[in-house]
């Protein structure tokens, strides 16, 4: 068997989509699918097409940038498809793709976590604050 240079083994690793090898680009996708904006667009649109407007209202915080982003870095990767409705004004909807109702149990997942163990969490940074402050 030939040994193999670093760079080799990289790129071995790089074409096998390994997220613990630094050049892999599935790390994008994880920062992605890490950010809390890819997560409430993802679970807005669950229920089916909408309109930006709805789903800045439905969620609470996101500036028109930050929607806008999140949105447009979506549809490039293949999980939000953008239709544009010739009318007066236009009319401009966002959906998943096949792709992107595949993420919902997962994301659906994390976010129903995150809802139901806040309560402990807020808990342990309070006490982990307080240990913190009188150690300093």
């Amino acid at each position: 068997m030939a040994t193999r240079t670093a760079a080799q083994r990289r790129a071995a690793a790089r074409t096998a989509y390994d997220a613990f090898v630094a050049e892999c680009p599935s790390r994008q996708l994880l920062d992605r699918l890490g950010d809390k904006w890819t997560t409430l667009v993802v679970s807005a649109l669950a229920e089916g097409p909408r309109r930006y407007a709805e789903l800045a209202r439905t969620i609470a915080g996101v500036s028109q940038k930050m929607l806008t982003q999140t949105l447009r870095a979506l549809e490039r990767d293949g999980m939000v498809e953008r239709t544009v409705t010739p009318a007066v004004p236009v009319r401009v909807d966002y959906e998943l793709t096949p792709m992107g109702r595949e993420l919902l149990p997962v994301l659906g997942a994390v976010k129903a976590w995150s809802e139901q163990y806040i309560a402990q969490v807020l808990t342990s940074r309070e006490a982990y604050d307080a240990r913190d402050a009188a150690g300093a």
